[in-house]
């Protein structure tokens, strides 16, 4: 432990709780890059008693990991850098697991039996540690350099990060190529650039995508970049046992390829849909044939239409359900429908068609009648007879009759309107003036007589003329 403390990369005490943490995105306060999150395994056995095993699993830059023998018995646990054999030379890794769980890895990888495995030398010393960073320095040089000197050897090809050796006298070159590429004269000039033994290694998109991360439509981080490490091919026969729309935007995921989620429940629904019957099985009725249209799997229940390919006359059955018609049918027995009547109100689907779920004139604002007054007001509702009400019209007398009676002997009596007297006989003319000192005997106001308009004479030429005359007619009237 005091050589880790000296170092040049200032391990925490305690490196198991830097175990899940990664330069892409480390969510612990140590802030150190010491390996990737979904390379991380957990040591359940860790423990238990007499739980040692010679071989040791370690990990390196990306989601590059080997398994090293502990022949010399060092004293190692999670998080330790050590120093590890290559060929040549020796690299610089961090332990990621011990003990019987091991063997159980190197099974989970395909570890072939008669691999070779190499030794651990040592537990990485401070010179060790300087020596990894100076190597790790040039990592991005070397690939913007590689990447131009591929574009003028004309490859077909990207070089997506390098990665090198802890002695820094080899480099890996991870590459994506869609078509089978020849670099043996790539290998010559890099190692002639770069004085280092080179190696090519090929990874697929996912990988690519696993080593940049980044968020997924779901808004959480890339699978491939937090706990996957392992990619298993994705078929669009996955979408459709879930019946998933086969849309390529909808179903490709940052990589360009079928998400890998895809996977995660189609083991489920395999299972679900083998306890339903065939699609092909058609249900003879007395009416019509009904054909297979569609399943909802996990809720074990099938659509089925008068048509082929088109939702006609549509009846949602169970499984069991349709597994008794079947029977029926294999019997030469046809019923008269696919449900009794009744059923259909007790099973019908909560959800139904948005267009059709709700009146389009639910907004419009309906009309409210007018109620008609009472004419004299001194009607009750006794000796007025009973008129039927409207479905939209509320009954006000039921209303009235629950109300104690103590209540109305606070209120006031509501008085009728005063009605217009009529014009007495002997009130004057609508013409005539009525004299000063006398009154209307009806007692009312005496209306003004109303003003009389003459037409208006249309002028023509001579209307200087007829005006003179008409002056004159005037004068001699008055005289």
């Amino acid at each position: 432990m005091d050589e880790n403390k000296n170092s040049l990369v200032n391990l925490p005490e305690s490196s198991d709780a830097c175990v899940k943490c990664d330069t892409n995105g480390c969510t612990c306060s140590c802030g150190n890059d010491i390996g990737r999150c979904n390379l991380t395994s957990t040591n359940w056995l860790e423990d238990v008693p007499d739980n040692d095993y010679e071989i040791i699993e370690v990990l390196f830059k990306n989601t590059r990991r080997g398994f090293y023998r502990n022949s010399a018995h060092i004293p190692l646990k999670r998080g330790d850098w050590v120093a590890v054999e290559a060929n040549p030379g020796h690299d610089i890794g961090r332990v990621g697991l011990m003990g019987r769980l091991v063997k159980n890895q190197m099974k989970r990888v395909n570890l072939r039996k008669d691999a070779e495995i190499l030794r651990v030398f040592r537990k990485a010393k401070p010179a060790d540690m300087e020596r990894y960073e100076q190597a790790k320095a040039r990592e991005e040089d070397t690939m913007i350099r590689s990447r131009k000197i591929a574009v003028d050897l004309g490859l077909k090809m990207k070089i997506g990060d390098v990665e090198y050796q802890g002695d820094g006298n080899k480099a890996i070159f991870y590459y994506i190529a869609d078509e089978r590429v020849d670099f043996r004269q790539l290998i010559k000039v890099l190692a002639d650039v770069f004085k280092i033994r080179v190696e090519m290694k090929q990874i697929g998109a996912r990988q690519e995508a696993g080593r940049i991360g980044g968020i997924g439509p779901c808004g959480r981080p890339l699978c491939c970049a937090t706990w996957m490490s392992s990619f298993v091919s994705v078929a669009t026969s996955a979408a459709r046992f879930q019946d998933i729309s086969l849309n390529p935007q909808n179903l490709a995921g940052q990589c360009a390829k079928l998400k890998c989620c895809i996977n995660f429940e189609v083991n489920t629904y395999v299972e679900a849909i083998r306890q339903l019957p065939a699609k092909d099985v058609h249900l003879e009725t007395k009416d019509a044939t009904y054909y297979y249209f569609k399943a909802d799997a996990l809720k074990r229940e099938i659509i089925y239409s008068t048509e082929r390919n088109a939702p006609v006359n549509t009846v949602t059955l169970t499984a069991a359900e349709a597994f008794e018609i079947i029977a029926l049918n294999k019997n030469g027995i046809k019923p008269d429908s696919l449900k009794p009547e009744g059923d259909g109100k007790e099973n019908a689907s909560p959800f139904g068609d948005l267009l059709t779920q709700d009146s389009i004139n639910r907004f419009d604002k309906k009309k409210k009648k007018k109620k008609k007054k009472s004419g004299g007001g001194d009607k009750t509702p006794a000796d007025s007879p009973a008129k039927p009400k409207a479905n939209g019209e509320k009954d006000s007398s039921n209303g009235d009759e629950k109300r104690p009676q103590e209540k109305r002997a606070d209120r006031k009596p509501r008085q009728p309107k005063p009605k217009r007297q009529q014009q007495q006989p002997n009130a004057a003319p609508a013409g005539e003036r009525q004299p000063k000192g006398e009154k209307n005997p009806a007692g009312e106001k005496p209306r003004r007589p109303m003003k009389t308009f003459k037409p208006r004479q249309p002028r023509d030429g001579n209307s200087q003329q007829n005006a003179n005359v008409q002056g004159k007619q005037n004068n001699a009237a008055k005289e």
